[in-house]
């Protein structure tokens, strides 16, 4: 069966760095785009970046664009998600998807951005 598993997530002070890795399992990695999205305290979930299944194209939401960048290895299933200067509004659970918003999801991981 497909799955999705998200690490990488915790606490950092504003201005700093984290990336996230989603590891996939159960189809065909490299033939499908993958994307991350974020859900904050009573927000909706957003799309945060996208990626191609060759990786030649990606998308960002304005919010993260020039500071975000989503990566993927299809040699190694993964799918990375590297944010710098975090700020604190980046605070939220992050999710690994594919298929869109009735495909499938990763657990999520918490990201906090605090000082």
């Amino acid at each position: 069966q497909v799955q999705l598993v998200e690490s990488g997530g915790g606490l950092v002070q504003p201005g700093g760095s984290l990336r996230l890795s989603c590891a996939a399992s159960g189809f065909t990695f490299r033939s499908n785009t993958m994307t991350w999205y974020r859900q904050a305290p009573g927000k909706e979930r957003e799309l945060v970046a996208a990626i191609s299944s060759a990786g030649g194209s990606t998308s960002y939401a304005n919010s993260v664009k020039g500071r975000f960048t989503i990566p993927r290895d299809n040699a190694k299933n993964t799918v990375y998600l590297q944010m710098n200067s975090l700020k604190p509004e980046d605070t939220a659970v992050y999710y690994c998807n594919t298929l869109g918003k009735e495909g499938y999801w990763g657990q999520g991981t918490q990201v906090t951005v605090s000082s």
